[in-house]
């Protein structure tokens, strides 16, 4: 898969990094010359140049990209940056990082963007399902709000102990995906029994939620 970053701070040296390391291409884009460092990663294709020009995203081939991740600090930045790959350039995937939690609610299609990542909305729910037992915890949102990961711990005393997995009556658009059991990563089977301390991830419709915690009797 081949990957575009627009911002090569060290979120995005880091982004870019990760992506070497599982086996992806990846292209920098950075407008600075103070923060255009080819040496620290190396691996990586480096452009510089504006990412909210079109020529600059022309000349790097941008159109070949799977996936433009708009890393930079400037949410301002963030959205022209997806507008013009998703419109201009037609790209397949594009995700966008939200600095300021306060604009969020502009990170959608409308701006071109598949998957806004806010940093203190995702802390939030790490702390949330670290101590939540018991109760569905949504862990991140995907495709604007239509579906969302959530997971949801059962807790020592659950009347579903021992039940299979093919007993939860889940509701339409909601999808059991992965059991986590200690150090198990299970990809559950209708056969599969339930345990305390399973922590259960589904997919979901945010409105089919409450149908979730009602399946599973909470």
């Amino acid at each position: 898969m081949r990957v575009a970053i627009a911002g090569a701070g060290a979120v995005g040296r880091s982004i870019a990094k990760e992506l070497i390391d599982g086996g992806h291409q990846v292209m920098l884009i950075e407008r600075q010359a103070g923060q255009f460092e080819p040496d620290t990663v190396e691996q990586a294709d480096w452009v510089l140049g504006d990412a909210c020009e079109v020529s600059t995203l022309e000349d790097s081939g941008i159109e070949r990209c799977d996936v433009v991740i708009a890393a930079t600090g400037d949410d301002k930045v963030n959205l022209v940056v997806s507008l013009l790959a998703k419109t201009e350039f037609a790209v397949r995937r594009v995700v966008a990082r939200v600095n300021n939690p306060a604009n969020e609610w502009l990170y959608t299609d409308a701006w071109g963007v598949d998957v806004a990542v806010s940093t203190p909305r995702i802390l939030a729910a790490m702390v949330e399902e670290a101590v939540s037992v018991g109760d569905l915890v949504r862990l991140l949102t995907f495709r604007q709000g239509q579906a969302n990961l959530v997971e949801l711990t059962l807790p020592d005393q659950t009347p579903l102990a021992g039940r299979p997995v093919s007993d939860l009556a889940l509701p339409r658009d909601a999808a059991l995906v992965t059991i986590l059991r200690g150090d198990r990563v299970i990809v559950p089977q209708p056969e599969d029994p339930l345990e305390p301390g399973d922590e259960l991830l589904f997919v979901a419709n945010a409105e089919v939620e409450n149908d979730i915690r009602k399946a599973l009797g909470y």
